[in-house]
Formats: structure tokens, C-alpha cells, sequence
């Protein structure tokens, strides 16, 4: 029994099937302007199995509807060319007379952020180490690695941030796919990854992805930071991007991308909770973390 459990171990590590190490606490937070202003924050360390996010919500803060919309939540009030925004564990989820019962798992990170309308967003990376850890709707999915050779160093790190939350994460070539029901974190150069059929969305701007940048120049060299109008406010080089991609059809894929070699590094040094959260991408250029939309 012994070798046998010696020999399952890492077999199941491999596929994702390792006891969640995370918490089973389940978090509310309330943001407005694309989580540039935190409004309120709360933890709850048990949910009863039929609590729905919306009943999270009015029974934790006062809550004002329009119909089947949500209005004001804690006296923030959405004004004219505004909404509500929802994410849970980095992907959207609306609340509406179809889903106004979707139900709360365990570990779920909530995130209800005021936005201008014309935002797009199905999916962010502030809600990290959120949907790795917990999954989507409660279903805990594998993940897969996808690296280019000449990242190793960032593609390490990666793997390393992964490992630190209990998140088992198998390498594998770059472009080989993650599947369809598979998480997939891509680390590369733009150079590197641009072939990614995700990458497209990226590629087509924020009314396609929800992703205010895009890589510009000879290679990718230049990534320019868009503002909520998806007007450039800066160019920056030797920066990288942590950005994902997906909408309510598909997995999330993940990017850890940069103009260059050096980018690709202080973007997987930037994936930890701390640095991710509240944010629906970010840009880093050395230490210094870039929030988008910028302002």
C-alpha cells in the first residue's frame, strides 16, 4: 500500500488532483471605477449550500434594484452611463432574471465593481490565486503551463506562485493547448505568444477583450496603455502585461507576456494576490505595477 501511494502521488499531481490547500472562506469585495476605489471588504467563513450571490449581497450591505438590476450597493449609487459589474473568481457573472440564483461555493472571491457601461470584461486577474485554486462554479479544473524557451526563468516563477498556493501546474510547449476544460497560463514574449488564438482578443483592442493594451512596433516591442476610452495614455518598453481572456463560452487563458525577455520576468514576479487584486489587468515595468485601464 505504501509503494502504491508512492506511486499514485505524483500521478495525480500531474492531472490537478491534489487536496485544495486554499480557503473555504468566501469573500465580498465592493469597488468602483475598475477597482481604482475599494468601497468595502468582507469575509465570510461559512455560506449555507443554497445562499445565492445575490442574497450574499443584500444580506451583507443595503442593496437598491431597478428591476432585475442591481442600482446602488452600500450607498454607491450607478449613475447614468454606469452598471454594476460581477466577477466571481475573475469571471463574469450577471445578475439577472435567468441567473439571480446562481449559487455561492466555498472559497469564492465576489467582486462587484461600478463601471462605465461600455466596459466588455469577461474575465480579470483580480481575484488571483481565484480560479486556480477554487475553479469556476465550483468545479476545480486542471491547469497547464505553456511556456516559450526563452522565458525559463519567468516560466519558473510562474510555476513557483502556483506551487505556493497548492495549484500543481504540468509544462508543456508553447502552442500546444490547454484544452477545453483546462485552465491555461501562457508565458512568453508577445513575439513568443502572438500565435496563441487567444491572443487575438488581445490583438482587437478592449471591445474584444476586455483589455486595455496592446503591443505595438517592430516585434511587439512597445506596449501602449489605454485608458476606459481605449485612448492611449502611455508607451512603455521593457514592460510586461498579466492579462487573461475568455468569455462565458470558454476557460480562461491566462498571460504572463511582455515586450521582451526582461518584461515576461517582472510580469510573473508581479502574480501574487497582493499585486493582482482588485485589478482587471496590469502592465509592469520593473517593480513599478501599471493598473488597467489607466486613469
Amino acid at each position: 500500500m505504501a509503494l502504491l501511494a508512492g506511486v499514485l502521488a505524483p500521478a495525480l499531481a500531474g492531472c490537478g488532483l491534489v487536496p485544495n490547500r486554499g480557503s473555504s472562506a468566501v469573500s465580498l469585495t465592493i469597488t468602483r471605477d475598475f477597482g481604482a476605489r475599494r468601497v468595502a471588504d468582507v469575509e465570510q467563513s461559512h455560506v449555507v449550500g443554497s445562499e445565492t450571490l445575490l442574497g450574499l449581497l443584500q444580506q451583507r450591505f443595503p442593496v437598491q434594484m431597478a428591476g432585475n438590476a442591481v442600482k446602488a450597493i452600500d450607498g454607491v449609487k450607478a449613475t447614468r452611463g454606469s452598471r454594476w459589474f460581477l466577477f466571481v473568481n475573475g469571471s463574469a457573472s450577471g445578475i439577472g432574471p435567468r441567473n439571480n440564483r446562481t449559487v455561492v461555493h466555498a472559497g469564492d472571491r465576489i467582486w462587484w465593481d461600478l463601471q462605465a457601461n461600455r466596459a466588455v470584461a469577461q474575465t480579470v486577474v483580480g481575484s488571483f490565486p481565484e480560479p486556480f485554486v477554487h475553479g469556476v462554479g465550483g468545479k476545480r479544473l486542471p491547469v497547464t503551463l505553456e511556456c516559450a524557451p526563452d522565458v525559463t526563468v519567468a516560466c519558473n516563477r510562474v510555476a513557483n506562485a502556483l506551487a505556493a498556493v497548492g495549484v500543481p501546474a504540468p509544462r508543456q510547449l508553447l502552442g500546444t493547448g490547454s484544452g477545453t476544460s483546462t485552465l491555461g497560463i501562457v508565458v512568453g514574449t508577445w513575439t513568443d505568444v502572438e500565435g496563441e488564438i487567444a491572443t487575438l482578443m488581445i490583438a482587437h483592442g478592449p471591445g474584444s477583450s476586455g483589455i486595455f493594451a496592446r503591443f505595438a512596433g517592430p516585434d511587439g516591442r512597445t506596449l501602449e496603455l489605454l485608458d476606459s476610452n481605449a485612448r492611449v495614455a502611455r508607451r512603455l518598453t521593457d514592460a510586461g502585461l498579466i492579462a487573461v481572456t475568455g468569455n462565458v463560452k470558454s476557460v480562461p487563458t491566462w498571460f504572463v507576456t511582455g515586450t521582451d525577455v526582461a518584461g515576461v520576468s517582472a510580469a510573473a514576479s508581479a502574480l501574487t494576490a497582493a499585486r493582482l487584486r482588485d485589478h482587471l489587468a496590469i502592465a509592469v515595468q520593473g517593480t513599478r505595477d501599471l493598473p488597467l485601464p489607466q486613469p
